[in-house]
């Protein structure tokens, strides 16, 4: 997808050319008015008397503009040398005409002449997104991928301007007004996503239910305490960011994906299954599954966390990117030499979190452990109630009073990138096998937390993207880290004799087949021809909801 930033080189090119134009010309006009001065004053010295730089300059001028007054020309007819220099002028000024007209003028009038953003749309069956985010590049790559369209609603002309310069449709307008609305068609759109700010998306969603009170509406708050305002002026679904940040790093902190796949095969198998971070450095970038799955068929890809999204049995041809964390069945080791860092385990480590920053990302991950039973230590530079340990947690006094060496995770709820980097290499000095989960509030120093050592980062606006893009697709699998997925193994002897393609489980209960024991083997690499025979058993993955609609879809 073309995003904002190639609308911003763009513009940035125009200024630089624009700049480096300039002082072209002021360069060329000041070697020509000393080259100029020099010689008059050398080879006309007798003709003219105290011969002033400034006159210089006027001729000089003159002659580039191609509108001189002759004020030299008993000179250049006496002299050919000046003639000559005169004569270069006006080729100068000539050619520097012709060079500008494509390298501004154009540019410039085209920009002139681009008419006012527009305040209609032709769009329907479309996503309306009222305000412009940084998790909308996600949300918007989401419905691109499933073939929805969408309309951007902002009230910013320029905004509206370089979003539709990069191919982003948009239309100007206060979404609170309902002609705004109106204008957006939303009665023939399938939802709207209100995503200003607290107190601005319930007028934006009366609005909205005044034109068309069928459409789905979500609205987007930071923390919970907003909901109930949200949802009276008629949201279908609110889309809580800080609060969904700090469930998912509760999620990840309670038990990983390979701990749950393990749990539901009940080490009843030989496989070694784990998950891996592909590194920037990891000779898997920019590979793509099935040449993975070409280094051995004891090697296979179940899943991955592809940002904030997981994705099971992803297809042969998706491309892996740096910083993904891969699920990997590995028979026979042979993935210690691929250069993947596997990721720290909880087996063996005291049920017991530290969470540092006590603001809402920090506080929403200590609720949802508590309400786990998990022991949370919570650390923060400020005292209050709900602080275990005061410090700065990029001292190292700070997190021994923690009791670091006795704990099996560790949160780096902050809003401070630089202090989380710090901070992550000292947790990882101290205790190198403690799983580090880490919050990055700039989208690019997602690659240096990695680098010091977090084993997971994730970002507001990509969760709140995958949130959103979770909501609004229906036929979309998309598990996200709030998502309380599972692996269950169980028998289906409903799908005895049906191919994985014609049972289409996926589709008819919302699980994905990740493995089937056969004959006290546990086969994972299996495509969709694979036929069920009676005494299978699989696993499958899928929320709670899904994983019962399997149940009952398994056993009619």
């Amino acid at each position: 997808m073309v995003t904002l930033s190639d609308d911003r080189q763009n513009k940035a090119d125009l200024r630089r050319r624009l700049i480096l134009g300039f002082f072209a010309i002021i360069g060329v006009v000041i070697t020509y008015t000393l080259s100029y001065h020099w010689a008059v004053t050398t080879i006309a010295a007798d003709q003219i008397a105290d011969r002033s730089l400034i006159k210089s300059l006027q001729v000089v001028i003159e002659a580039l503009t191609t509108t001189g007054f002759g004020g030299d020309t008993d000179l250049w007819r006496e002299h050919t040398v000046l003639a000559f220099m005169v004569l270069m002028m006006n080729l100068t000024g000539v050619l520097l005409v012709f060079l500008a007209i494509p390298l501004f003028g154009v540019p410039l009038l085209r920009n002139a002449l681009d008419s006012a953003p527009p305040m209609t749309t032709e769009l329907e069956d479309h996503v309306i997104i009222c305000g412009y985010s940084a998790s909308d590049d996600v949300l918007t790559d989401e419905l691109e991928d499933a073939g929805i369209p969408y309309l951007f609603v902002e009230s910013d002309p320029e905004l509206v301007e370089r979003l539709r310069s990069a191919d982003i449709p948009a239309i100007l307008g206060d979404a609170e007004r309902v002609e705004t609305i109106e204008n957006a068609n939303a009665k023939n759109a399938q939802a709207l996503v209100a995503d200003l700010d607290e107190e601005t998306n319930p007028t934006v969603i009366l609005s909205a239910k005044r034109v068309n009170p069928e459409m789905q509406i979500i609205s987007v708050v930071p923390t919970r305490e907003a909901v109930p305002h949200h949802e009276y002026a008629g949201a279908d679904d609110v889309v809580v960011s800080k609060e969904s940040l700090g469930e998912s790093f509760a999620n990840r902190s309670m038990k990983t994906v390979s701990e749950r796949f393990h749990e539901a095969i009940g080490g009843r198998t030989a496989i070694k299954l784990d998950e891996y971070l592909v590194e920037e450095n990891c000779e898997f970038v920019g590979k793509t599954i099935e040449e993975i799955d070409a280094l051995g068929g004891d090697i296979t890809v179940i899943g991955g966390w592809f940002g904030p999204r997981f994705r099971i049995s992803p297809p042969p041809d998706t491309t892996i990117p740096q910083n993904s964390i891969l699920l990997i069945t590995d028979e026979q080791g042979r993935l210690d030499e691929a250069g993947l860092r596997q990721l720290p385990s909880h087996t063996r480590h005291p049920s017991r979190v530290i969470v540092c920053g006590n603001g809402d990302v920090g506080m929403a991950t200590a609720r949802r452990l508590t309400e786990e039973d998990v022991d949370v230590t919570m650390v923060d530079a400020q005292p209050s109630d709900s602080i275990d340990v005061v410090g700065d947690i990029t001292e190292r006094n700070t997190l021994q009073e923690a009791a670091i060496e006795n704990t099996r995770s560790l949160v780096l709820a902050i809003d401070n990138d630089a202090a989380a980097i710090y901070a992550a290499l000292l947790v990882k000095h101290l205790k190198p096998d403690v799983e580090l989960i880490a919050r990055a509030n700039d989208l690019e120093n997602v690659w240096k937390l990695y680098n010091a050592g977090v084993d997971y980062v994730l970002s507001l606006p990509d969760i709140i993207g995958e949130e959103l893009a979770s909501v609004l697709i229906d036929d979309a699998e998309i598990l996200t880290p709030t998502d309380e997925f599972d692996f269950v193994r169980t028998t289906a002897p409903s799908l005895e004799g049906q191919s994985l393609i014609d049972a289409d489980i996926r589709q008819e209960t919302g699980c994905t087949v990740v493995a089937v024991e056969r004959d006290d083997t546990l086969r994972t690499d299996f495509g969709g021809e694979f036929t069920f025979e009676a005494g299978d058993e699989v696993v499958i993955v899928g929320t709670h909801e899904a994983t019962e609609r399997f149940e009952e879809f398994a056993h009619r």
